[in-house]
């Protein structure tokens, strides 16, 4: 018999907390954000009570996150946040029909940004005995099989932890298995591993649920030379790079001459789709290179390319506001450059949701801001769903989150920015990475309706047991942790 996760009802299903997902230091919460939280934790005690449940059974149910979220919009306006919030029915927390027509949904939904790590990878080989990199405060029902030294707790991270997260615990119908900047020697998943990932979904039917980027590095010696290998040998869906990153720690622009080799290569490859890392900088170092300058620039000179944004330029440490034409940095640096390069609203450029709206759920009115100046200027059709699971856990919160969020109808008129339709929710969900990710009819049409994740699905559906953990750092001390060893 499985253990039950937090029987005692600790965790809440919407996760508010300070993790990161490796590539930025964690930004610590704020009282407004553990007001939110102990606010929702007391109401559920009460409303559990009121509906004869355990806490940790309300709490997995649908009341269970709407009522969070609920308590979420009551401590954030209480605060002066009413930019947005969350649109639910007060009722929804003890209405359990009410709660799932608000809170579920049956979009297709195209996660184009995941992580795993493998636990038993040769980068593991390499560590000291007393390494333990990625720490977590509770590993229980993650260690399947003990591994050497102190690493037990990376199976939380492992490929069968991910299948979980992605495929149970959340509504994801397909995803792509994204990469992290590492030299050639030192990849935490190397593309043979994320390869064999995909083999084991592969087989449950033989539905495409799991596509793969191929790593790319363009001012790291032999990483262009190998993209022919990636492209031919792993159907690589798009190609991942880091432009403020190097060997040196010295990055590089996508018009310079690294960037323009793998351009062309991809032309030449046939595989158009290059996802860049944008925003959320790893510090001063090629901190310029973070930015989204360039992007404008290259996105009109290749237009037979698609740039995949990934994080939209965003940064942690300046909320987002209204659009500011002078900044070159944040959102307002992605909006400027295409601005500037008069790219107009039929364009080849699309921005990434990965973290950005796991970090904006902290805050209403940045959240407002910036999927508002998205919609406004990026538009509707180029904006793409990315959650940077499994570094946040199980998405479904963040899913849920984003099925329910509205910008303030005060906002809508000050600034200009559109209401968030369902038809909206449905392109950015999963509809408009179909553009771009080559996506077969049948695996739309039957699989995903009937493969063996759909029934593995429903079944599960019958009794769940998610953890709502998050496994990324969470503290400063755990994020240099992580940097040591990787």
């Amino acid at each position: 018999m499985r253990k039950q996760h937090d029987p005692e009802g600790l965790r809440l299903p919407i996760k508010l907390d300070s993790t990161s997902n490796g590539e930025f230091a964690p930004v610590p919460l704020e009282p407004v954000h553990r007001r939110a939280n102990r606010l929702a934790l007391d109401q559920a005690d009460r409303l559990a009570k009121r509906a004869a449940s355990t806490r940790r059974g309300f709490l997995t149910s649908a009341c269970g996150a709407a009522s969070t979220l609920l308590f979420f919009n009551q401590a954030f306006a209480s605060a002066g946040k009413r930019g947005g919030f969350y649109q639910l029915s007060a009722e929804a927390a003890e209405d359990q029909a009410l709660a799932v027509a608000e809170i579920g949904g049956n979009e297709f939904i195209f996660d184009v940004q995941g992580h795993f790590v493998n636990p038993t990878g040769a980068w593991t080989r390499r560590l000291p005995e007393s390494a333990r990199p990625l720490t977590f405060p509770d590993t229980s029902g993650c260690a399947a099989a003990a591994l050497p030294g102190n690493l037990d707790h990376l199976q939380c991270l492992g490929p069968d932890a991910f299948i979980q997260d992605i495929f149970l615990d959340s509504d994801t119908d397909l995803t792509v298995l994204s990469f992290v900047p590492s030299t050639r020697a030192s990849e935490p998943l190397t593309i043979e591993e994320a390869a064999a990932t995909a083999a084991v979904v592969e087989k449950m039917q033989g539905t495409h649920r799991l596509y793969l980027h191929g790593r790319v590095n363009p001012n790291q010696a032999g990483d262009v030379e190998d993209m022919e290998r990636l492209a031919g040998s792993f159907n690589i869906a798009a190609w991942k790079t880091y432009t403020q990153w190097g060997p040196e720690r010295k990055g590089f622009f996508m018009d310079d001459e690294p960037g323009l080799r793998m351009i062309e290569e991809a032309r030449r490859l046939k595989v158009p789709n290059i996802a860049i890392h944008k925003g959320l900088p790893f510090g001063p170092d090629s901190y310029e290179h973070s930015t989204c300058q360039e992007i404008g620039r290259v996105a009109k000179r290749f237009s037979d390319v698609n740039f995949l944004i990934y994080h939209s330029g965003f940064v942690t440490g300046t909320p987002e506001g209204p659009l500011d034409e002078q900044r070159n940095d944040g959102i307002d640096g992605l909006v400027n450059a295409l601005r500037g390069a008069e790219l107009g609203r039929q364009h080849n450029v699309f921005a990434e949701l990965g973290s950005t709206w796991r970090f904006l759920m902290r805050d209403p009115d940045s959240a407002a801001h910036a999927l508002g100046k998205l919609l406004l200027h990026v538009g509707e059709d180029n904006i793409l769903w990315g959650t940077d699971s499994i570094w946040y856990g199980s998405p479904q919160d963040q899913i849920q989150a984003f099925r329910t969020f509205q910008i303030s109808p005060e906002f809508r008129e000050r600034y200009g920015y559109p209401e968030i339709t369902p038809q909206i929710r449905a392109k950015i969900f999963g509809l408009n990475a179909l553009r771009i990710y080559p996506v077969a009819e049948d695996v739309l049409d039957r699989h995903l309706k009937r493969d063996a994740i759909a029934q593995a699905r429903a079944n599960y559906a019958n009794q769940p047991n998610p953890h709502f953990r998050t496994y990324g750092p969470k503290t400063r001390r755990e994020f240099l942790n992580l940097l040591r060893w990787s």
